[in-house]
């Protein structure tokens, strides 16, 4: 008889906390702190929304919840490094709509996708803004009108900036020059806030972009918006019509979103969405987040897996419309 075994008899009931160790000496999730990946460079929607996002989890789920920009390839780098981290609840990934587009976009280009959508589990859906086309406040384009007119009458003169091939400044731009016919020639960037600051100092044309990256520019007399990529009036640009409005019935959204690698356990699951959910109905967050343009649109995991399955399929298919792009 081993010395475990004669312990076990000679105390009372301790057979029985010793059989259940393994149990006790897994620690309740979480125990230490988790990384969240943005797959952009600071100054973008996604890393608007993660910011507030991260401290009101870290409060909620006690433990430190530490942004990490990831940046590159219009935000395949970072998805690609969050689908491959263990699923331990422990790394969780902060990404725009663009996830839904890229897998497909590297088909198209031969290559293999950096990552699947089946390898990423939704937790909480917290924003959906429509894309705002925007120009600088000096540009000859007063409205829409204007600048349609002007990239018809001179094809492929003008550019525009995005956060990268495919991109959620990419496509929703694609769609629109498909649908209203005019030529812009597309310049990649690293993310939105790079995009941004080229638009400012002149380096492009113009761009489309969440409204909570360019609130503060407009509100500033810095830039302007000329039309949305939406179906409703914008909270934070309620002047500014939908392109459905002035005849151009395209339409994106440029949603935000918390999603964890496939395998994370359910009970690791339901602590986020629990804590996703006491997040999105934060007055503090919800302030934040709507006083840069992109108020909560909350959706909780089956309802946004609903949502996030249909628009992937509709994303599939502007991205086979927008073709190969070098």
């Amino acid at each position: 008889m081993n010395r475990r075994q004669l312990l076990a008899l000679a105390v009372p009931g301790l057979a029985a906390a010793l059989a259940a160790s393994p149990a006790l000496a897994q620690s309740a999730y979480p125990d230490k702190p988790i990384t969240m990946i943005v797959p952009f460079p600071p100054g973008g929607v996604a890393d608007t929304v993660a910011r507030p996002v991260a401290e009101a989890l870290a409060r909620e789920l006690k433990q430190p919840v530490v942004v990490e920009n990831r940046a590159g390839a219009g935000g395949a780098l970072g998805i690609g490094v969050a689908s491959r981290a263990a699923a331990d609840g422990y790394t969780v990934l902060l990404s725009l709509s663009s996830i839904s587009i890229l897998p497909e976009a590297d088909r198209i280009l031969g290559r293999k996708p950096a990552y699947l959508l089946s390898q990423f589990r939704p937790i909480a859906r917290f924003t959906a803004d429509p894309t705002v086309l925007v120009v600088r406040a000096d540009s000859r384009w007063k409205t829409f009108a204007d600048f349609l007119a002007d990239t018809r009458a001179n094809p492929g003169t003008y550019n525009y900036g995005s956060s990268g091939n495919y991109g959620t400044m990419h496509v929703p731009m694609e769609m629109l020059k498909a649908e209203a016919g005019f030529r812009m020639t597309h310049i990649p960037y690293t993310g939105a806030g790079p995009a941004v600051i080229a638009l400012l100092a002149g380096q492009v044309d113009a761009i489309s972009t969440g409204p909570s990256t360019v609130a503060q520019q407009i509100q500033a007399g810095k830039l302007r918006a000329l039309a949305h990529w939406g179906e409703h009036p914008l909270a934070a640009l309620p002047d500014v019509p939908s392109l459905k409005q002035l005849g151009h019935p395209v339409h994106f959204a440029q949603w935000s979103a918390l999603f964890v690698p496939t395998g994370t356990p359910d009970d690791v699951i339901r602590k986020l969405r629990a804590a996703s959910a006491k997040v999105a109905a934060d007055a503090a967050v919800r302030q934040v987040i709507a006083k840069a343009g992109s108020p909560i649109e909350y959706l909780d995991a089956p309802e946004f897996q609903t949502y996030w399955d249909a628009d992937a399929a509709e994303m599939t298919k502007a991205v086979r419309a927008v073709g190969k792009v070098e």
